[in-house]
């Protein structure tokens, strides 16, 4: 752990993902769905971790406490894909300022910064003001929770889980996802950069039970979806993705609907994220009963 003291701030790295959740878990836990996404991926790390598989040495997670010594915002960086965009949760704007100095001093090169809003805007301006270049956003997503659950219209077949059987497929897909979905955005095709599991990792995913396939009634896989074990009591849903030539049938609205059910019948709150862009996931799934909690945005800093 290093930490960098900030007038009526101080700004914690750790290097150790469970070390992090000890330090901030009582703010992570206050509002566990907009925690979302740091909780899971520090969980998952941790599990990574105790299985002896490397971590990228560039990882850090981040407590931000105030005068009294509690914890008043979080980050952290950990993507496994360039460019590695530090993720920020929300926190005081000077400390959002603080964080882009303290990143700057470490010089550490940062090209994109994603996160909560107002935070990210602020970290990501500074970041450009101290190193040059300009902010661009190159996506705005909002975190949903649902609420009651609203069934959609009935298709034939029904949901399985994948298996390692199912590796090749559900890596096609997983890679396909991010793609499609700038494309239906409006994006050019690679715009957002995502992470596409390695071999290993996917296999340890589809152990782990947590993604599915919605198979026709001829026992075709047409959809995928998948979900985050549950972190402080929330699971994420996602990737959700169904090939074009699947599109608009019901596939995805009937998966989502029965994984979020499965997720809710094992006592945990369930969530997920869209892509402000994208009219029709967005459409699907206040139909099913999920409902905004908070905008974020994906920012780039370059030339």
């Amino acid at each position: 752990m290093s930490t960098v003291p900030m007038a009526g701030l101080r700004l914690r790295f750790f290097t150790d993902p469970g070390e992090f959740l000890v330090a901030a878990g009582d703010y992570l836990r206050a509002d566990p769905v907009v925690s979302t996404v740091v909780t899971t991926v520090a969980h998952r790390l941790m599990s990574q971790r105790a299985d002896g598989i490397s971590q990228h040495e560039g990882n850090w997670w981040l407590a931000v406490s105030d005068d009294s010594g509690a914890v008043v915002g979080a980050a952290m960086r950990s993507a496994p894909y360039a460019p590695y965009p530090p993720f920020l949760l929300p926190m005081p704007d000077e400390a959002a300022v603080a964080l882009a100095h303290a990143l700057h001093e470490r010089e550490e090169e940062v090209l994109a910064v994603n996160g909560a809003l107002p935070a990210v805007e602020l970290c990501a301006a500074e970041l450009a003001r101290l190193g040059g270049g300009r902010v661009q956003v190159t996506q705005h997503t909002r975190l949903h929770e649902l609420a009651e659950l609203a069934w959609p219209p009935p298709v034939p077949g029904g949901l399985v889980v994948a298996t390692a059987d199912d590796v090749g497929l559900v890596t096609e897909w997983f890679a396909a996802f991010m793609g499609d979905a700038d494309e239906q955005a409006g994006r050019p095709r690679g715009t957002s950069a995502h992470e596409v599991p390695d071999h290993a990792e996917m296999l340890r995913r589809l152990q782990a039970g947590r993604l599915w396939l919605w198979v026709d009634e001829t026992g075709k896989p047409v959809h995928l979806t998948g979900a985050n074990p549950p972190s402080f009591g929330v699971a994420r849903v996602g990737p959700v993705y169904t090939p074009p030539a699947q599109r608009g049938r019901g596939w995805a609205s009937n998966a989502v609907a029965e994984v979020s059910r499965r997720i809710q019948a094992e006592g945990a709150r369930v969530c997920l994220f869209t892509d402000q862009a994208n009219p029709t996931s967005n459409k699907i799934y206040a139909a099913l009963g999920y409902q905004p909690v908070v905008d974020m945005a994906n920012l780039v800093i370059g030339n």
